[in-house]
């Protein structure tokens, strides 16, 4: 397996691979992400240098951006006020290797790499209602901070984010 950024190249691949994840979470009771999001935020995360994917013989097995800012960020009582961190945004797994720990080796890829950047803290958003997220990120030591993030969409609908955070 391979941990490297993508290129403008790859960027029809990426987005099939979240379309995928965005049918097995409405298959799955999640119906968070669309067409539109994430995959019209992913040319600027390219763009951006900032786009991540594991790779197995030339396949995406998973996907995230790694951001110095995040919104909302502002909402949250986090561990410490500090600028030292990194946030993972459009975190997500190819649905046809789901339930395998790439979710966890991910983040592991995740907080090497802020590391490197030199963060002192990986931060995250997770809507209230992505149980299966919850989970991971619980499990794999995330905490949850004080405080929400209310993210108010075009059409009205108010998505209630919470923000977890790992000490690196």
């Amino acid at each position: 397996m391979e941990f490297r950024k993508l290129c403008a190249g790859e960027l029809g691949t990426v987005q099939e691979v979240y379309r995928g994840i965005c049918k097995r979470m409405r298959a799955n009771g999640v119906a968070l992400w669309d067409e539109e999001y994430p995959c019209e935020y992913l040319e600027q995360d390219v763009e951006n240098d900032r786009l991540y994917a594991l790779m197995d013989e030339g396949e995406i097995l998973s996907a995230f951006a790694l951001c110095a800012v995040n919104e909302g960020e502002e909402e949250i009582a986090w561990m410490e006020d500090t600028e030292a961190v990194r946030y993972v945004n459009r975190f997500g797994v190819n649905a046809a290797h789901a339930g395998r720990g790439i979710g966890q080796l991910m983040l592991e890829k995740a907080r090497e790499e802020a590391r490197r950047q030199g963060a002192r803290y990986l931060r995250l958003f997770v809507v209230d209602f992505n149980v299966p997220a919850i989970r991971l990120y619980e499990k794999d030591g995330f905490l949850k901070a004080e405080g929400y993030y209310d993210m108010v969409l075009e059409d009205g609908r108010v998505l209630r984010q919470y923000g977890y955070e790992v000490r690196l």
